[in-house]
């Protein structure tokens, strides 16, 4: 008789280690729904890995009572693809930041997405480097004074979600962690789906970019300003819920609840996630939260496997010393 899993709760999933993130950061609000969400998936503990690179969102591992790897800046994609590889059964986080994963980290992070490689990969973005004290980072805003850009940062800022988008990702979705019901029910759908998924966290860094998405996330706001995208449900916002989005071939607009578009996640192009991907949060169009593409496709370590063992049934199995010494060599005197 097969030993029953016990159930895991959050606490469970909480490491002794001191939390090291400056008091009221949104960090916080991002582990507890991400302990949460692990908590109900009803994967044994062992099963999960954490991995980071570096920055104020890679100390993540240290805080999950998991398995976990605090990597170099900017590799974690390459690490996680690595543990997967190797060990198809686990589940595999990747907490990353605006800076560790579009900066130094971006080549991997582009690839990662383009081989659909099975994994969570949630983007921490403040627009700021806060670990290393307030430098202007890959996606903040143009114009923006900060130790690194005393006149204002003249560079075009990089959008997350474009970007993963044209990388080919399977699962795009963007949440705001001061929304920790809404974060983790998409954190929740990222965890169950097959191939990739991308999550952009709009967060606060309360020291050195303070309200820097105050106009969408604060509460007083949030209903007005931002609209859910939900697959095969209309595209409606505000606190009354009588406001919506309409979609007409590259043209997206405001009108009444009633005429909103209904939003489909899982078509094939990602021309029209892509549209609502350049939406500013700046403009007069609400800024689209929750699910903007959910694709199916082959995950690329399932894809490895198969091929080596359609290579070990045609040949059979060989030793690293059979292919050191095949094909052509000479010996040296």
């Amino acid at each position: 008789m097969m030993k029953e899993l016990p159930v895991l709760n959050k606490k469970d999933l909480k490491s002794d280690q001191e939390i090291r993130w400056c008091p009221g950061c949104d960090d916080y609000a991002i582990l507890s729904a991400v302990q949460g969400v692990m908590a109900r998936l009803g994967i044994p503990r062992e099963k999960f890995c954490v991995i980071s690179g570096i920055g104020c969102s890679s100390r993540f591992p240290y805080y999950m009572e998991t398995y976990g790897f605090h990597g170099i800046h900017g590799r974690a994609a390459a690490i996680a693809t690595g543990v997967k590889l190797a060990n198809p059964e686990l589940s595999v986080w990747i907490a990353t930041g605006d800076g560790d994963g579009l900066s130094i980290g971006g080549n991997h992070l582009i690839h990662i997405l383009r081989r659909n490689l099975d994994v969570n990969i949630l983007l921490f973005n403040n627009e700021i480097y806060g670990l290393t004290k307030g430098q202007f980072s890959p996606t903040s805003q143009q114009g923006l004074v900060t130790k690194a850009s005393p006149h204002g940062t003249v560079e075009r800022p990089f959008d997350p979600i474009s970007m993963s988008l044209g990388a080919g990702g399977t699962f795009v979705a963007r949440s705001i962690a001061a929304d920790p019901k809404h974060t983790a029910s998409v954190l929740e759908a990222a965890a169950r789906h097959e191939g990739t998924s991308f999550v952009e966290i709009l967060q606060n860094c309360v020291i050195f970019n303070d309200g820097t998405f105050e106009e969408v996330a604060a509460k007083k706001y949030r209903a007005e300003r931002t609209v859910n995208l939900v697959h095969g449900e209309p595209m409606v916002y505000g606190a009354e819920r009588d406001k919506g989005l309409k979609l007409e071939g590259f043209d997206l607009s405001t009108c009444p609840a009633e005429e909103a578009s209904v939003w489909d996640a899982e078509r094939k192009s990602a021309a029209a996630a892509m549209v609502l991907a350049e939406v500013d949060r700046s403009g007069e169009l609400p800024l689209p939260v929750g699910l903007f593409r959910q694709a199916r496709a082959q995950p690329y370590e399932a894809a490895v496997h198969q091929q080596v063992q359609a290579a070990i049934e045609k040949s059979g199995k060989a030793a690293l010393e059979d292919l050191i010494y095949s094909g052509e060599r000479w010996t040296v005197d």
